[in-house]
């Protein structure tokens, strides 16, 4: 099955990694704006300023001797999020869901003692889930509420859409759906699963699970293929908007859905993944190609979007 699929990608314009950068990464995401994205407390600041809606910042821990503190900063909170500002991932981060008689409760139903988080929380300032392994920060942020819509199609954890955009234009998107064996996360190397969208409709095509083709959730057995993601033009508009927000040329964008705020922007990524190709069961060459031709031409969001809608619906790409 997976060979089959391979031959399928790479008559669709599949590109690796070599390519990627040299052709992509490399020409049009300027270096020095890396740390823009790189730093998520960064990405955070910026994202406010242009009004764009992100989950809500706790408390930041630069230094050893403030862990001790995060007790007392976190008291009025029962739930959070402990994440490296330079991590990548998905390492690093422990999402607390309530507190116990010593300590906090984990998503995964572990219980996390006082000094257990401390010790965290000084693991990553000493940079061991950074890039490079440099010195971080420690973030403290708002838990993301799940979203109804996704309650069948996850197991535990948080659901996210991940797009690709090119020169302002949304390009090709994913959801990326947490399993048992993802322990509740939505990474794909730790095992969650990527289910393509057609990115002018917003609807789910197909699944991949590790190398494997599916049709269903590997835990919740319902079918992935077919659903129609909410708040679709509002979450191209969002991601069209990153351009302006880094000025980087090929970026990925990461967003979730809160039962009550709706979509949030949670990373941005200067190295985006390629196994998004995977997951949509098509190439991303034909798309950045057209891209490059037509970008001068389309002066806003408005413009890209429109662009998007014309040319890249799954049904076109067959």
């Amino acid at each position: 099955m997976i060979h089959r699929l391979l031959n399928q990608l790479h008559k669709s314009g599949i590109i690796g990694i070599n390519r990627r950068n040299i052709d992509y990464v490399s020409k049009y995401n300027p270096r020095h704006l890396y740390p823009l994205v790189d730093d998520k407390l960064s990405t955070k600041m910026l994202a406010i300023q242009a009004g764009i809606t992100v989950p809500e910042l706790y408390a930041v821990v630069t230094i050893t001797r403030q862990a001790r503190d995060i007790h007392t900063l976190l008291k009025n909170h029962s739930s959070f999020v402990v994440k490296p500002a330079q991590g990548t991932g998905g390492n690093g981060v422990v999402i607390i869901i309530g507190r116990a008689k010593n300590g906090y409760r984990t998503l995964g139903g572990r219980i996390m003692s006082k000094e257990a988080l401390e010790n965290h929380i000084i693991e990553i300032l000493s940079g061991i889930y950074s890039l490079g392994g440099h010195p971080d920060k420690a973030l403290f942020e708002y838990t993301v509420q799940l979203d109804p819509f996704f309650r069948n199609i996850t197991y535990q954890g948080m659901p996210d859409i991940r797009i690709i955009v090119f020169l302002g234009v949304p390009v090709m998107s994913m959801v990326r759906l947490p399993t048992h064996l993802s322990n509740g996360k939505a990474n794909l190397h730790q095992g969650a699963i990527g289910v393509g969208i057609d990115i002018a409709t917003g609807t789910t095509t197909t699944g991949v699970w590790h190398n494997d083709s599916i049709t269903e959730h590997p835990d919740t057995g319902v079918e992935i293929a077919g659903m129609k993601m909410p708040h679709w033009k509002n979450l191209l508009n969002l991601s069209a908007r990153c351009y302006e927000l880094t000025k980087l040329g090929y970026q990925g964008i990461d967003i979730v859905f809160d039962k009550e705020k709706g979509p949030m922007l949670l990373e941005l990524n200067a190295r985006p993944g390629l196994n998004i190709q995977i997951a949509n069961r098509a190439g991303l060459l034909p798309r950045l190609k057209l891209v490059e031709q037509m970008y001068k031409t389309l002066k806003s969001p408005e413009d890209r979007i429109s662009f998007v809608l014309n040319y890249f619906s799954a049904n076109i790409d067959e």
